[in-house]
């Protein structure tokens, strides 16, 4: 709506800009509302529903009731988030002695005035949350563990088949010792029954693992992987190049807003960049040229999709330390997909967030400028003149110079949240950092590694040629 001098275009008067910015605030209503479908209704009713699909003597009916039940208990939590949200109003009642049915009113008034602003944001935050939660588990360390796995490789499927062979030698050789033992009448004893069980078991791995590598060296897929080894190094390097532009970035961002913010109490809300990061200078640079800030943005929500699942395919889905599943391809359970994707939902929901602490001039404001008043002295005239001189748009700004986006009010609608968001933030960029000296300390993966637990319903017997 504005021209790169900070003056606004012809058509942007205030009607047009506040139809602009009613429309966008309603489409991040649509689109938040459908994360909140997903997340507290349709997700969890599918998983419930393949959680009683396992039991082979319940009908449909009893599924779909079952079901229904368990999600009703995750509506009751999105409709709590909704009512904290919409009646716990931002400001106070002015009148300290306004009777109780005037202090219900002024709720219902703050609701309206916010358009439900407030409900929603409360709700999202709290789902945003969750998703730090998840990005500083699984993105945080995918971030290292992805490039260093693209570098490293995997072991060779052939040397890793002769050792597998080797070992089934010495536990045959092993068994055969404890046999022995009875050849002459006596019964083993019980140590030798229990150690033989365990060779048994143990020979009966190593003989399902000699099919899996079998398999695997004798797979195209291993020969593609082979040819692509160069150009998995070169990604490789790409995309730890980007992690450590991403984590100088939000060092940078979090530095700043521990020196000069207004403290904790305002969310460590910052009133202009005082360290500028690169990202931040980028973004608002090529927003001037549609649509390169768009394609940028694609590409780092992207790299944070790729990251977070093999973060997730690296670690499994994990309740607290039980771990519940494993994510192997093409062996993974239904529930265990669903958790997927509503871990990568949460982690895309968070990435509102972390690109505000990666660029805030670009989410907050963009790439507009407005104009000031600067005196300009002439030595040929000894005079003073005023000129208006375009700058860049930041807090400090005047509300009806600068227009700030609909996504930075959802952001920071509440003080904590945005204090949560900066406090892990530094926890991001220490996991990342641990899983960086953890995954340069871990040697190559097997060339099937995951394949050995049984964890799947899937069954074994008929390996995916994809396993390597």
């Amino acid at each position: 709506m504005k021209n790169q001098n900070g003056t606004f275009k012809d058509w942007a008067n205030a009607n047009v800009s506040r139809q602009i910015e009613d429309t966008v605030l309603y489409g991040y209503y649509t689109l938040y509302s459908v994360i909140l479908f997903c997340v507290f209704l349709w997700i969890p009713f599918v998983y419930f529903y393949y959680e009683e699909k396992d039991d082979d003597d319940t009908g449909k009916c009893t599924q779909i009731k079952t079901a229904l039940k368990y999600t009703l208990g995750f509506v009751v939590i999105c409709a709590l988030l909704l009512l904290i949200g919409a009646f716990v109003p931002l400001n106070v009642p002015n009148n300290k002695n306004s009777t109780e049915w005037e202090k219900v009113k002024f709720l219902f008034e703050e609701l309206g005035s916010s358009h439900g602003l407030a409900a929603l944001s409360f709700s999202i935050s709290s789902l945003t949350l969750i998703g730090m939660l998840a990005a500083i588990t699984y993105t945080a360390y995918g971030m290292s563990a992805l490039p260093l796995n693209l570098i490293k490789g995997t072991r060779s499927a052939a040397y890793e088949r002769l050792e597998n062979t080797e070992d089934i030698e010495e536990v045959e050789q092993h068994i055969q010792t404890i046999k022995s033992k009875s050849k002459d009448g006596r019964p083993l004893s019980v140590r030798d029954k229990r150690t033989l069980k365990q060779l048994e078991e143990r020979l009966r791995a190593l003989k399902k693992r000699e099919r899996h590598l079998e398999f695997i060296e004798n797979s195209w897929w291993t020969k593609l992987c082979g040819a692509l080894r160069p150009l998995k190094i070169i990604w490789g390097i790409f995309f730890i190049l980007v992690a450590l532009l991403f984590v100088i970035s939000l060092f940078l961002s979090n530095l700043d807003k521990a020196l000069h913010s207004a403290g904790v109490d305002s969310g460590f809300i910052i009133f202009g960049a005082n360290l500028s990061n690169p990202l931040n200078m980028l973004l608002p640079l090529l927003q001037t040229v549609f649509p390169l800030d768009y394609i940028l943005i694609t590409i780092i929500i992207m790299y944070f999709i790729f990251t977070s699942m093999a973060g997730i395919r690296n670690i499994g889905i994990w309740f607290f330390w039980i771990r519940l599943y494993k994510i192997r391809r093409g062996r993974t359970r239904p529930q265990a997909l669903l958790f997927l994707c509503m871990i990568l939902l949460l982690i895309v929901l968070h990435t509102s967030y972390m690109i505000y602490s990666l660029a805030p001039q670009y989410v907050m404001y963009g790439s507009q400028n407005y104009l000031i008043e600067s005196n300009v002295t002439y030595d040929d005239h000894k005079g003073n003149s005023t000129l208006s001189v375009p700058k860049r748009c930041d807090a400090d700004a005047p509300e009806d110079q600068c227009t700030v986006t609909r996504t930075y009010l959802f952001l920071h609608k509440f003080w904590f949240f945005s204090a949560a968001y900066y406090f892990g933030n530094w926890a991001f960029l220490g996991v990342f950092l641990i899983g960086l000296v953890v995954s340069c300390c871990k040697g190559k993966k097997s060339v099937i590694e995951g394949v050995d637990e049984d964890d799947s319903d899937i069954s074994d017997d008929e390996p995916s040629v994809y396993s390597a």
